[in-house]
């Protein structure tokens, strides 16, 4: 009954019979009761007007944007398991990215840690980074004894061990150069999946090998924060029910050292994905279970009868190590086999990987043979030797030779005229966020940098290029928050940034270039540098906004010789901590 029911019964009665009479005092009591209701809910109800700050940053203003709670430093938007946890652990997809819709995520500034220091510089930071920019003990507690790292003084430090290569990566590396050509400029680009901390990739780099490691938001916390914190290539991420964010053919090995990625489960739908993903004549090695695993020895067979359906040689089995080479020619399907594979249908596009379900079928990839291991090109050739896959582009060989030298160009001017600290140890981890074709990063290939090559996934799907270089990278959403954690970037460049937010048919804006600046700052490391190009209007917003996320920002005019009007920011992120001070 409710209010109602304290009603007297003649006053119930008539509410609801239509009797009620109202009397002058009754019209005054209703005013004034809505009044007070109306008094309330304008002071307790949170207002984004003309004058709050956020809403000014968002409209160009240079209103401050406010901190982040002290809780939310390692905060990531789309692996957050506050959401997570409420979603189906089927195949993982609790563990994939879910981001919030627009407007859900707080729009803050992300706060470093309390006793945050600028990081170790490369290569020093391959072997020790600062404990306290990342305060997490339980993998030295649990896996120290493995060599995966260990805590002594102020330091974390990684002496190279993994689970599968306990006395360290040089060791177990030179054991499968026995097999793989790891030290031959044959292979260049791999992927790492379940990567720990990341030291099978990070003692590759000396051989001139880019391995891109990845790993879930996972239960010690953090392993993929501290490789990119020992400025190692890595990337947040999970195999559960979508293909991960690369092109086709893009990998000339993929590695998995206990990664426990149930290949064969599902219809071989993740071995269908690493096939996907693998150059031809490209190398699978896989160290941990189910090779000769005791009690997995159903999951061993079954790995080693689906590898054969796929025409893959199996190259060796060194104790726990299994090592198979990919047909370097086009596929042997379809064949009689125990799992049902077969070729997809031609409607099919294997390079699309931006929310795609995983296929149960092996996808038809062209100019299989012209991009295979032992036709590409060797490193550093295929840096700025143009691909077979070029030809797919419309005027492609052309394109490609303008994109090279046009950031040759560029990135002269940045280093000299623009103050740019690229050469130098301050930058270690680069991400370009508009990378077309990779020129900017095959421009500094010769600096102490990796290039985070980002294309956009609704433009050209142009990835594949930037892998067949030798570099790396990922399809991305820039209106979507990037699945990294907090602090992880030294430098972040954005060509065209209007382009990144617009729609590429309509024109018409998708997102607010705020909210893709506040994504920049959140994986910005402070002091690190961000440089935006744009049109005149667009970097006079950008410059705003920077304000607003207190970076020191200058706009300068572009290069000279390009006779253009687009103008260049770059801004530098200050280094403040809770409370909002500046160091």
């Amino acid at each position: 009954m409710g209010l109602l029911s304290s009603l007297p019964p003649h006053r119930r009665g008539g509410a609801l019979s239509g009797g009620w009479q109202w009397s002058f005092l009754d019209v005054v009591w209703a005013v004034f009761l809505l009044a007070v209701v109306v008094f309330l809910a304008l002071v307790f109800t949170p207002r984004r007007g003309a004058g709050d700050p956020l809403s000014v940053a968002r409209s160009g203003g240079a209103a401050p944007v406010p901190p982040c709670a002290a809780s939310e430093v390692d905060f990531l938007p789309c692996e957050d398991p506050r959401r997570s946890s409420r979603l189906s652990r089927e195949m993982n997809y609790y563990r994939e990215r879910h981001c919030p819709a627009r407007g859900e995520a707080p729009a803050c500034l992300v706060p470093p840690p309390s006793g945050y220091r600028i990081p170790v510089p490369w290569p020093e930071s391959l072997h020790k980074i600062w404990h306290d920019n990342m305060p997490y003990g339980k993998i030295a507690e649990r896996k120290g004894h493995q060599g995966w790292m260990k805590h002594e003084g102020s330091y974390f430090i990684f002496p190279g061990g993994g689970t599968m290569f306990p006395d360290g990566a040089e060791q177990y590396i030179e054991k499968l150069s026995q097999y793989v050509p790891l030290k031959t400029g044959v292979l260049r680009t791999g992927l790492d999946m379940g990567c720990g901390v990341a030291s099978f990739g990070g003692f590759l780099l000396k051989e001139n090998i880019m391995t891109l490691s990845f790993a879930p938001r996972d239960s010690h916390k953090s392993q993929i924060q501290f490789a990119l914190e020992r400025g190692i290539p890595a990337f947040l991420l999970m195999l559960g029910t979508r293909r991960l964010p690369f092109p086709a053919q893009s990998f000339d090995f993929v590695h998995c050292s206990r990664c426990l990625i149930p290949f064969t489960a599902y219809n071989g739908s993740y071995l269908i994905e690493v096939d996907r993903l693998l150059r031809p004549g490209g190398y699978l090695i896989i160290s941990g279970p189910p090779v000769r695993w005791k009690k997995q020895e159903k999951e061993w067979d079954e790995l080693q009868v689906m590898a054969g359906a796929l025409c893959y040689k199996l190259m060796t089995v060194d104790g726990n190590t299994a090592i198979w080479k990919k047909p370097a020619e086009a596929s042997c399907l379809p064949n009689q086999n125990e799992f049902g594979l077969d070729l997809c249908s031609t409607d099919d596009d294997p390079d699309e990987a931006w929310y795609f379900k995983l296929k149960k079928c092996v996808g038809k990839v062209s100019m299989v043979e012209e991009i295979a291991i032992g036709s590409i090109q060797r490193w550093p050739d295929r840096l700025s030797k143009p691909s077979a896959r070029v030809s797919l582009i419309n005027n492609g060989a052309n394109l490609f030779e303008i994109d090279s030298q046009k950031w040759v160009r560029r990135v002269s001017y940045y280093k000299k005229s623009l103050g740019v600290k690229l050469g130098t140890t301050h930058i270690r981890n680069v991400m370009d966020m508009n990378a077309f074709l990779g020129g900017f990063a095959a421009a500094i290939v010769s600096d102490p940098v990796w290039v985070m090559n980002v294309v956009p996934a609704r433009k050209p799907l142009t990835l594949g290029v930037i892998y067949d270089r030798g570099l790396i990278g990922v399809y991305h959403d820039w209106c979507e928050p990037f699945s990294t954690y907090p602090r992880t970037y030294d430098l972040i460049h954005a060509d065209a940034i209007d382009s990144l937010i617009n729609d590429p048919i309509s024109g018409t804006s998708r997102c607010d270039l705020f909210d893709v600046m506040l994504e920049m700052d959140r994986i910005l490391r402070p002091e690190g540098t961000a440089v935006i190009r744009g049109s005149p209007d667009v970097i006079n917003k950008a410059a705003q906004v920077a304000q607003s996320v207190r970076w020191n920002a200058q706009v300068h005019d572009s290069e000279p010789e390009s006779g253009s009007t687009e103008k260049i920011l770059v801004a530098t992120k200050t280094f403040w901590k809770l409370p909002l001070t500046s160091q």
